[in-house]
């Protein structure tokens, strides 16, 4: 199984069929009225995957009329391809952008060392706008130095997709399946005996729902404030045995995520639900499968279960050049505090707006043609203001693959569960004191 984070990125990578890195240049000749301190002919270099890369070119034209004579080249790379390049640049200094795009756990990642330029004081007075973005994404910005490493664009509110045709076969109420786990899955029973079809594509999926149910703030997920491991505790337990429920009751349709068969489980009417962020409507009307508009209904996850699905935020080096770095966190303030921006963006690209200000907009009040015309907005709105910071330990991508390789040994080869995550425990052990 891919890990959380390759899943939370694989819509902008499949989105996008190019590979490698590709260059565009967007700048203008006019060299009067630069601002004070600024000289003409300067460059800045932005680092993007695709779609946010469309989202930074669309909206540098209303900042060079505030910046005149600077030239922007935004870089794009595949999003596997970025995260590594990025990963290599902040370690040696070499090849570093004036700003970059970071999927959220990777600022996560690299928040716990010193790559990352500091925003919280000094001329940047980042922490000055925490109340202008939804509380948990902002708080995911902040490492345990107090330190304010980037600042958020968009997010992935999580929810729950139905298919309400089957349902109807069924027989089966869309907000009985909200109402807790157990009744999902009790449903997931129904669902089988009268239509055949599964409940969600894949059981490990329950995992990375349930292992973050009932955070409180700044409780870890992984790791506890020491480093202290928590994968024996009884929200793991618990995840691993619904997971396991659903497996061994032939609920789940056993595909990987983003797979041909993933997406022909859709098309044919072959799976009730999906557990996903809210930006996969978008893909599911766009390229995964439009035949089925009109058929779908979204709600919260069960049991009012708020998490995130990805996101993005901008960073900038810490070692990139000092000259430049004024102009980089204006060119943020720009890509992340303007509104009308972000909702384009929304509009454009599914990408949810971060910023409490377009919240209130009549967009979020629109009806989803795909969804029948339901006005879904407003469950991502409120999920989105309900979703808890969770505190970011550089192994948690790691932690993140060795959980989810015991779990498929919990539902390939019958290993107990207490014995899976006693291992995993013992191995995340070892590599916390790293």
């Amino acid at each position: 199984m891919p890990s959380l984070a390759e899943r939370r990125g694989a819509l902008r990578r499949l989105a996008v069929a190019a590979a490698g890195a590709t260059s565009s240049i967007v700048g203008w000749g006019g060299m009067s009225g630069c601002s004070p301190g600024q000289q003409p002919g300067l460059r800045l270099t932005v680092a993007a995957y695709p779609q946010i890369d469309a989202v930074v070119k669309a909206a540098v034209p209303a900042w060079q009329a505030q910046n005149p004579g600077v030239v922007v080249d935004v870089v794009s790379r595949q999003y596997a391809d970025h995260h590594t390049a990025m990963t290599t640049a902040l370690s040696t200094a070499v090849g570093l952008p004036d700003l970059m795009a970071l999927e959220s756990s990777y600022v996560g990642r690299f928040s716990s060392g010193y790559g990352l330029q500091d925003l919280a004081g000094g001329p940047y007075a980042g922490l000055g706008l925490r109340e202008r973005f939804v509380p948990f994404a902002f708080d995911q910005a902040l490492n345990a130095r107090g330190e304010l490493v980037a600042l958020p664009t968009d997010i992935g509110p999580g929810t729950m997709l139905l298919r309400q045709d089957i349902l109807d076969r069924a027989g089966v109420a869309p907000e009985s399946l909200a109402a807790s786990w157990d009744a999902y899955v009790r449903a997931g029973f129904q669902i089988r005996k009268a239509t055949g079809a599964k409940l969600l594509s894949n059981a490990q999926g329950l995992k990375d729902i349930l292992i973050r149910s009932g955070l409180k703030p700044g409780q870890g997920l992984y790791f506890g404030p020491d480093s202290e491991v928590l994968v024996e505790s009884d929200r793991f337990r618990r995840a691993f045995e619904l997971a396991r429920e659903v497996r061994s009751a032939g609920l789940d349709a056993k595909v990987g995520a983003w797979s041909n068969e993933w997406a022909e489980g859709f098309k044919r009417a072959q799976v009730a639900t999906d557990l996903t962020g809210a930006w996969m409507v978008g893909q599911l009307a766009q390229w995964v499968a439009p035949s089925t508009a009109g058929l779908w209904r979204a709600s919260q996850l069960p049991e009012s279960t708020y998490v995130s699905y990805g996101g993005t935020s901008y960073a900038i080096p810490r070692r990139s050049e000092p000259a430049r770095k004024e102009l980089a966190w204006s060119l943020m303030q720009h890509l992340t505090l303007d509104p009308q921006l972000q909702l384009q963006a929304f509009r454009d690209v599914d990408a949810f707006p971060a910023l409490v200000q377009t919240l209130q907009a009549p967009f979020f009040d629109e009806p989803l043609p795909f969804l029948d015309g339901q006005p879904a907005r407003r469950l991502w709105r409120e999920a989105a203001q309900r979703i808890s910071a969770i505190p970011t330990h550089k192994q948690n991508n790691f932690a993140d693959e060795v959980v989810g390789t015991e779990l498929d040994n919990v539902l390939e080869r019958g290993k107990l569960i207490p014995r899976a995550l006693a291992d995993a425990a013992q191995v995340l052990r070892r590599r916390a004191l790293r």
